[in-house]
């Protein structure tokens, strides 16, 4: 495991060092409180470089409530067909910049570092000339340190011939450590409630998904009591610090999301109201080459519309010909005239 996770029980020791010197300085190097407040801050340290992440996974979840309906009518359509569902998914996610993968990624980052860190504290044992950035002295420094005459690197079920040779005893680790777990788990239930109330109506396109978050709601609360008897009490103290920095960083990063989407909606509303109005009668256009295309259809079709056919013109055809126009001055001829005046006196 060391060889594997090397690339990161390094750093990880670097932080823990780092803050170690930093309260190690104020409260003394050998105080157990020093040591705890340098495993909170070692945390706060690695979610801080997690934050944005985090705030992509929240800002990817409300796009999914967005579509949420087409993702219901997909299973639906393709409830039998498992491949073409997958299919369809995957490109509503791309067309919708949502990428399903980054919800995991804040949790995924965690394990390596939980791990690393659970390795870290079991190399800090008596005779260890140094453990990763840490010389003997801070081995020693680690060894000596205590929380109420628990030691930071020990559990409660260890052999008492191991707790001893620490210099504690099981009495000890189970006043500090037990009072650690049962926090632990409320803030555990407490953080997880906090992200089953957040979901949205994306989750409900997938009751399975909505169902495991609430079996995990009460299921990890209780994985936080039963491991805390098996786990180092510097470990329970970054599951505190983890649960505690989650709450707030989850009530802070909505309200920061919330108010992101309260302007995208008051840019829409402007944007309707910059939108001139149609008088009442008219249509409204869809855009600008709509009207022209309008104006052009109705100049067309009032040039094509005939007009009245003047004397002599046949209707809806072009004047008479040349018998008609014959005609026409035939009638109009002086002897013409002065006959039909005799017959009227």
């Amino acid at each position: 495991m060391e060889s594997f996770f090397s690339f990161i029980l390094y750093p990880v020791s670097a932080i823990l060092w780092f803050w170690h010197k930093v309260f190690g300085t104020v409260l003394g190097p050998d105080n157990g409180f020093a040591w705890a407040l340098a495993v909170f801050f070692l945390v706060f340290t690695l979610r801080t470089v997690l934050i944005k992440p985090a705030l992509s996974q929240m800002r990817a979840g409300r796009k999914m409530a967005k579509f949420s309906p087409h993702i219901q009518k997909l299973r639906e359509k393709y409830k039998n067909d498992r491949q073409r569902m997958a299919q369809e998914m995957q490109k509503l996610q791309s067309e919708h910049g949502v990428n399903p993968l980054g919800g995991c990624l804040p949790a995924l980052l965690q394990i390596p570092v939980f791990l690393s860190l659970f390795h870290v504290l079991r190399n800090f044992h008596p005779g260890a000339q140094s453990n990763f950035v840490f010389d003997k002295a801070g081995v020693d420094s680690f060894i000596q340190a205590n929380i109420f005459g628990a030691k930071l690197s020990n559990w409660i079920t260890q052999p008492e011939a191991e707790l001893a040779l620490f210099g504690t005893t099981r009495t000890s680790m189970m006043i500090v450590a037990i009072p650690l777990m049962v926090i632990a788990s409320v803030a555990t239930f407490f953080t997880m409630r906090l992200s089953v109330k957040k979901q949205t109506d994306a989750s409900m396109a997938n009751p399975q998904s909505a169902m495991m978050a609430k079996f995990m709601m009460y299921i990890a609360p209780i994985g936080a009591l039963i491991s805390g008897w098996f786990l180092p009490i510097a470990v329970l103290l970054y599951w505190l610090a983890n649960n505690m920095w989650t709450l707030g960083q989850q009530h802070f990063l909505t309200k920061k999301i919330d108010a992101e989407q309260e302007r995208e909606r008051q840019k829409e509303i402007e944007a309707k109201k910059a939108t001139p109005r149609p008088k009442p009668g008219q249509k409204p256009a869809r855009d600008g080459k709509a009207e022209a295309g309008q104006e052009t259809a109705t100049a067309t079709a009032t040039e094509a519309t005939p007009s009245k056919p003047a004397p002599g013109q046949r209707p809806g055809g072009k004047p008479g010909g040349k018998k008609n126009q014959a005609k026409n001055q035939a009638k109009n001829r002086p002897g013409r005239q002065a006959s039909r005046a005799k017959k009227r006196r």
